[in-house]
């Protein structure tokens, strides 16, 4: 066996049998404490992978899931995650979740839920894991995948911060279609048809859109939803895709009405009635132009377009914890290794 790869094999009567298999630097540009970690998913038996990163020691760790954008894969260069985890002494999960978004077990399929969940299942035997503190994060696809993440394993996480995330594929559909980009292609791909299909593939556009099943359940942890006033016209998702998932767990009152979205996205600007009167550090080089807080979830808008400000996202989510009440304003003190980077021009 070379001696930069390590063989684990794991054994359990309550989880599935899981292999891993640990790769130095095996992906391109993440430092080389992150590793390759391959499992058994509990849903086909099939192989998966995910990159991997546990710092030394004995005592309970964070663990932060990122997840890769719509048209990439576990291997990804995300190394912004990696280089917080290393200083922070978390760990992270990187997992592929059945890769690119272009076919039907990707996208928030059952099978890539099936496969998250083995994940930490891997990342609870490599590491003692602060059940209090696993946080999901992600941009674009990510975004979504951090979403429907929280609203379909609400028992696991202590936050989410999602940026610029797809949240409802049957409007993605018509705006892509009306870009002609490849998106309203995979699309159909994806979930059978174009919508208006049949019965059966709206459900499956519906079971993968974060609007729908974060209005269906109870969210308990606290979810950051941000995007870029621009997106939509220099990036691939409108605006509209955040407010509505803001509004899909806001209450009544604090919601968003959908002539002033429609506005929003049309117009690539904020009403002066909803501008954002103070500053936020985390959001210096994107300064802030709206923001809003209902329930457990607060929605930012930024002058940006389709990105992901590393260290306001990663700051917000170390000051949360499972059960404790959501902190809102934070400040931050980010490690010196970390850099604010925009997310690839791949979705």
């Amino acid at each position: 066996m070379n001696r930069n790869e390590l063989r684990i094999r794991y054994r359990s009567w309550v989880a599935p049998v899981i292999w891993f298999l640990a790769c130095v630097g095996s992906a391109h540009a993440w430092p080389p404490e992150v590793v390759t970690a391959t499992f058994r998913s509990p849903a086909d038996g099939s192989e998966q992978k995910t990159l991997l990163y546990t710092p030394p020691g004995d005592e309970p760790v964070p663990l932060l899931v990122a997840f890769h954008t719509w048209s990439n894969d576990y291997t990804q260069n995300e190394s912004p995650y990696a280089e917080w985890c290393i200083a922070r002494g978390w760990a992270l999960l990187h997992p592929d979740l059945r890769g690119p978004s272009n076919r039907p077990e990707a996208a928030g399929s059952e099978l890539a839920i099936a496969d998250l969940r083995a994940a930490i299942a891997l990342a609870r035997q490599s590491r003692a894991i602060d059940d209090r503190r696993i946080y999901a994060v992600g941009v674009s696809g990510g975004g979504m995948m951090t979403l429907l993440a929280v609203a379909r394993m609400p028992e696991i996480w202590a936050a989410g911060s999602a940026w610029v995330p797809v949240t409802d594929l049957a409007a993605w559909h018509a705006e892509s279609r009306s870009r002609n980009n490849k998106y309203a292609a995979e699309l159909e791909w994806i979930c059978g048809g174009p919508p208006g299909g049949s019965v059966d593939i709206d459900g499956q556009y519906a079971a993968r859109s974060a609007v729908v099943l974060l209005a269906k359940g109870k969210i308990d942890a606290p979810l950051d939803i941000n995007t870029g006033i621009h997106d939509g016209h220099t990036g691939s998702v409108p605006v509209s895709h955040a407010l509505r998932a803001f509004n899909a767990v806001a209450s009544p009152p604090d919601r968003i009405a959908d002539a002033t979205i429609a506005d929003m996205v049309s117009s690539r600007g904020v009403p002066a009635t909803l501008r954002f009167s103070g500053t936020d550090r985390l959001y210096a080089d994107r300064p802030v132009l709206m923001r809003r807080i209902s329930e457990r979830a607060r929605i930012t808008i930024f002058d940006g377009s389709h990105e992901i400000l590393h260290e306001a996202a990663l700051t917000w989510l170390e000051a949360q914890a499972k059960g404790a009440p959501p902190v809102w304003d934070v400040e931050g003190h980010s490690p010196p290794v970390l850099r604010q980077k925009v997310a690839p021009s791949g979705r």
